[in-house]
């Protein structure tokens, strides 16, 4: 996996590159808080937004990984010894920080893929929505716990709907109850179930098919999928238009199927 290490080990938030030479390079990104699930608070949010931010103008980047130091935990929601105490003003920063990290998910110009090895709660759940393609190890769990902290789930677990259901998301924002891997893969908030020792195999199947792909396509690809999201469909048909004129500004639609004809012959 990773090779150039860029981060200090005690940090909450670790970020590795995977090299692939011409190929450009993959960022692994880990959420480093074993001894408390991955617990993300405070400093683990800025940290990980400051990475993202960071990461968002490498062109030679292709692909970001999130996953959970060890092998019990993603994350496993936001650090409940840090919010008994939150005022008002705390509680305003916190969770606008759990958006803003979501947030540079959502909109990072490069595929993200959810590695998810374990306890996947909370704003852990939230970050693994926002990534474009999510596997998990099949011991993980899932949930929206918060009702039974004494607050709601709020900033992204607006978009669970959209990838489970309203049925699926109410029920579990509501009772805050857990569901396993194979229920999450069941109602769609995973497109891959793999046991633990076929994590990485599954990241790199996506990974080569990325890197199989042009790279300024994928990148328009992206920026048209998060279009969408906002667009009634004939606006995202419009943008589609325009997106697929821009892919022509220059030569790598003419030189990847020019070499994809040459292989036919």
């Amino acid at each position: 996996m990773a090779t150039d290490t860029q981060s200090d080990a005690s940090s909450p938030v670790l970020l590795n590159f995977d090299d692939r030479g011409d190929d450009g390079r993959i960022a692994w990104i880990t959420f480093n808080n074993p001894e408390k699930r991955n617990a993300l608070g405070l400093a683990g949010k800025e940290k990980f937004i400051e990475v993202m931010t960071g990461l968002k103008h490498d062109e030679s980047l292709r692909a970001v990984v999130l996953t959970g130091a060890g092998d019990r935990s993603f994350v496993g929601g936001t650090n409940l010894a840090e919010m008994a105490n939150f005022d008002l003003n705390d509680a305003e920063g916190s969770s606008t920080k759990t958006h803003r990290a979501c947030d540079a998910v959502r909109t990072f110009p490069v595929p993200v893929i959810a590695r998810i090895n374990g306890y996947c709660f909370g704003s852990g759940m939230e970050i693994a929505a926002c990534a474009d393609m999510r596997v998990a190890a099949d011991h993980a769990k899932f949930g929206m716990p918060e009702t039974r902290f004494g607050i709601p789930s709020g900033m992204e677990a607006s978009i669970l709907p959209q990838i489970i259901g309203w049925g699926k998301a109410v029920e579990l924002v509501l009772t805050g109850d857990h569901i396993d891997a194979d229920e999450a893969y069941r109602i769609g908030f995973l497109q891959r179930l793999v046991p633990t020792a076929g994590l990485d195999e599954a990241v790199e199947g996506w990974i080569a098919s990325l890197l199989a792909c042009g790279p300024l396509a994928v990148r328009i690809q992206k920026r048209l999928i998060i279009d969408w999201d906002r667009m009634s469909t004939t606006d995202g048909a419009r943008a589609g238009i325009q997106a697929y004129v821009d892919s022509y500004r220059t030569d790598e639609p003419k030189r990847m199927m020019t070499a994809f004809l040459n292989r036919k012959k």
